[in-house]
């Protein structure tokens, strides 16, 4: 799957420089905290600043859905620690029969003061994640994109 990813990434119409630039662009929205809003927000970028809609979603889905539960608690706890925040007490566990149990809604209301550190941790590491995609792409598309050398017996 990988390798046809970076062949997809590498036949793209465009530079390498454009094509990495798009792809971290994809990361940086893929790992911000825009849950649910990142492929919408891919597109828009991709409209708006001209890049082709390939690479930025390409990016966007690298954060897949296995991916995220772990991603957002590591970005959560360190946005906590950044902010000098308490940290709260663990979730209750979820069943189904908690949706109609008042308790657990009550719990889940009170649990909005960690926006903002879920807010500034996944924005820290979206940052940090797009900047490592982009030297990370453009050599890959750079060398995927050299040509073929044959050996000195022309085969």
């Amino acid at each position: 799957m990988r390798t046809r990813i970076l062949r997809k990434l590498a036949s793209i119409r465009g530079s390498p420089e454009e094509i990495a630039h798009a792809f971290s662009v994809g990361v940086f929205l893929g790992f911000s905290p825009f849950i649910g809003l990142q492929t919408v927000l891919g597109l828009l970028a991709a409209y708006q600043f001209r890049f082709n809609k390939i690479p930025v979603l390409l990016g966007v889905w690298v954060n897949l859905p296995w991916i995220m539960a772990p991603y957002y608690a590591v970005a959560t706890t360190a946005g906590i620690r950044l902010l000098g925040l308490p940290e709260s007490g663990p979730a209750p566990s979820l069943g189904y029969s908690d949706l109609f149990n008042p308790e657990f809604w009550k719990w889940l209301g009170s649990q909005w003061p960690m926006l903002v550190p879920t807010v500034v941790g996944s924005l820290i590491f979206a940052a940090i994640f797009a900047a490592v995609s982009y030297p990370l792409c453009l050599r890959l598309v750079q060398r995927m994109r050299r040509p073929k050398t044959q050996d000195s017996t022309g085969c």
